[in-house]
């Protein structure tokens, strides 16, 4: 584009008239001639007139709306905004608004970015690893809870006879990334994603419940298999603190407190089931994406049973 004569950086001086030019505006305000003349072109700093020789001419208002002009391009807005401002089509704080949402968005997709990489270099993956995490990370929350709703699906669907409190328990556990979520929080929902999207992990998690439906009869109160389980983690913890070998006769007076007459080969294959290692990272990862403490997974406890189980059997 053009400039017109008077827009040189060394134009001369105006006639005593009040009036500044392109030039004269640069060296009292330290912006370059260019950026000025880019914004009058624009329509951003409109001159008030023209010399004769066709020189574009400001006035004092000009100043203090070049200032303005530029505190706005400092903070990030476009000229589209900063136009509407200076029109009086919206204000300095709806534009501000619109300009923090706009940067919130943009700090989250960063974070993203960010946790991503992370992981990538952490974990050596590959170029294909990649791809899927950032697909993963990247999805919307009505995306997100698809991928929840469908593992629920699968692992409950049709199993009408299994504990309600345990699929209570297991959708409140299945934690969705907050607002603004830190790097961690990222990274264990893209693991945690990957998971429950893991037909493996599906199988175990169905087969699991599936104990647990056909164990229950409708007159079991909802809660029971809760309970049942803290009891014999309580009393595993009990037997751990009075250094009760699993093999021993004692261990087995502990086991029929809590399982009677039950088949004991039943029950091991029930507890490996709810004892897997993925069981307890499945617990560790909602927790790091819901920013608390991870529950105890009483991996001393169930070791305890499940050796007591296994030499229950073998007898």
């Amino acid at each position: 584009m053009q400039s017109s004569p008077g827009d040189h950086p060394h134009d001369p001086p105006h006639d005593g008239t009040g009036l500044f030019t392109i030039g004269e505006l640069s060296r009292s305000t330290g912006l370059s001639v260019r950026t000025i003349r880019y914004w009058s072109d624009e329509g951003a700093l409109p001159p008030v007139t023209r010399s004769p020789g066709g020189y574009r001419l400001f006035d004092a208002a000009s100043v203090a709306r070049l200032e303005l002009i530029r505190t706005l391009r400092e903070l990030g807005l476009g000229l589209d905004d900063v136009r509407k401002v200076l029109a009086g089509e919206t204000t300095v704080a709806e534009v501000a608004a619109a300009h923090v949402a706009a940067l919130d968005a943009q700090i989250r997709s960063l974070q993203v970015t960010r946790a991503v990489l992370s992981t990538v270099a952490r974990r050596g993956s590959t170029a294909e690893e990649m791809t899927l995490m950032n697909k993963l990370a990247r999805l919307s929350a009505a995306e997100r809870k698809r991928i929840v709703d469908d593992f629920m699906e699968e692992t409950f669907g049709g199993l009408d006879t299994a504990d309600p409190d345990i699929r209570t328990r297991m959708r409140f556990t299945l934690a969705d990334l907050p607002e603004e979520p830190t790097p961690e929080q990222v990274d264990a929902w893209v693991e945690l994603a990957e998971m429950i999207q893991d037909r493996g992990f599906r199988a175990r998690m169905r087969k699991m419940i599936e104990f647990n439906a056909a164990d229950r009869g409708p007159e079991v109160p909802a809660g029971t298999s809760v309970w049942f389980m803290s009891r014999l983690v309580q009393l595993a913890g009990e037997a751990l603190e009075r250094g009760v070998e699993p093999g021993s006769p004692e261990a087995e007076e502990v086991l029929r407190g809590l399982l009677g007459d039950a088949d004991r080969a039943a029950v091991l294959e029930r507890m490996e089931s709810a004892a897997h290692v993925e069981m307890a990272r499945f617990r560790e990862l909602n927790a790091l994406v819901r920013g608390t403490e991870p529950l105890s997974a009483h991996r001393e406890e169930f070791a305890w049973v499940l050796a007591a189980l296994r030499a229950g059997a073998a007898r």
